[in-house]
């Protein structure tokens, strides 16, 4: 069997598409699995990583800007869009598929295309709650449509293509139990542990209002926590923290990294995970039936990101403060409440959990293993 994946654009695209190619070589040792991207995109490097085979077309996205430089960009993207279908094309020749699978990013969009005008099996994951650009175009020529949660059925047309699958999260999110990743940590000590980040970059006032939220906490003393401040955000983290009078070296408590390495095992751990609310981080959320406060990041395409939010707050797994509403004191006050009240945090827990699926990388494999010999003439 040979299977492409298309993906793109961001982390949160190209990790499920990596876990499940390694389900099904896992499961079928003699498949030939191809990945195809953009060429200046991130998965290139996420998946030459992983060991996995990968393949460029020339495609890329549309800015939403009258400025002269985006206006020149968007006449590129266009030019990309009308010769990718060809460059699709001519990857399914020197690689017959048997299926196509897209798990989002404009690089899906001429690839599935191509596959689903030559009569080939195609199938598209999409993360988010609300559907990306790529997944609205590609609605009406994909066999099947897997989402994240029943209540992204409605935002469809062709709703007897949607099925709930769930999203894959990495096996090291569930290699220990809490209390063993809490004991790994050195944070068994039973003070609660409060996990936060913005994004692999940051957001400059997020990262400024976490520093008060910190300096409150070195106070109390009351909890651990590890802040990932971002690539960008490290940079200014420390005056930021001077400027909200707090001195790391007398607060051994609490932690900030530029990047979180070992998410999985914090994760775990946690008794609270203060967060943005991309797909990645909602997959994870939900697996784990993470109690959270999510700030969602209001410079998204489509606002996609509070949609997401809002998906675990109505269920009562999460609260969800608006980021022009948001500063140190608020986030302070309404994690102590959270964390001062156990019922609380069991209740948010279940409602986060009835969310997710560990098995999603399974419900996906039996889908799309589905649609095999349902090749269109």
């Amino acid at each position: 069997m040979r299977v492409i994946f298309t993906c793109g654009g961001t982390a949160g695209h190209v990790n499920p598409a990596l876990a499940l190619a390694g389900l099904i070589k896992d499961r079928r040792p003699t498949s030939e699995i191809l990945f195809v991207g953009a060429h200046r995109g991130i998965e290139q490097r996420l998946i030459e990583a992983a060991g996995w085979k990968f393949q460029a077309v020339e495609i890329s996205s549309f800015h939403r800007s009258l400025k002269p430089k985006e206006i020149k960009h968007n006449f590129i993207s266009l030019y990309n869009l009308l010769r990718s279908p060809r460059e699709a094309r001519s990857l399914l020749k020197v690689f017959p598929a048997d299926l196509v699978v897209g798990t989002g990013g404009y690089a899906s969009y001429p690839m599935i295309r191509a596959a689903a005008r030559q009569g080939i099996p195609t199938a598209i994951h999409e993360s988010n709650a609300i559907p990306g650009l790529t997944t609205k175009l590609l609605e009406d020529c994909v066999d099947l449509i897997m989402v994240g949660f029943e209540g992204c059925r409605k935002n469809y047309r062709y709703t007897e293509k949607v099925q709930v699958t769930g999203t894959p999260v990495r096996g090291d999110f569930f290699r220990l139990s809490k209390r063993d990743a809490k004991a790994e940590l050195g944070m068994d000590d039973g003070r609660p542990l409060i996990v936060s980040f913005w994004g692999s970059l940051g957001a400059e006032e997020m990262n400024r209002q976490m520093a008060r939220f910190m300096s409150l906490e070195a106070q109390s003393g009351a909890f651990h926590h590890v802040h990932g401040a971002g690539t960008i955000g490290s940079r200014h983290m420390r005056e930021y923290l001077a400027a909200a009078g707090l001195d790391l070296e007398r607060s051994p408590s609490l932690e900030v990294r530029e990047y979180i390495q070992n998410m999985g095992v914090l994760m775990r751990a946690a008794d609270l995970v203060i967060c943005r609310a991309g797909a990645s981080t909602i997959s994870e959320l939900t697996a784990l039936g993470q109690p959270a406060i999510i700030v969602p990041s209001p410079n998204v395409v489509h606002n996609h990101q509070e949609h997401n939010a809002r998906v675990l707050a109505d269920a009562g797994g999460a609260e969800m403060i608006l980021e022009k509403d948001c500063s140190g004191e608020l986030l302070f006050k309404t994690a102590c409440a959270i964390l001062k009240d156990r019922d609380r945090r069991r209740r948010m827990s279940v409602a986060m959990a009835s969310l997710g699926s560990i098995d999603a990388a399974e419900n996906i494999y039996s889908a799309i293993m589905a649609l095999q010999g349902r090749r269109k003439k």
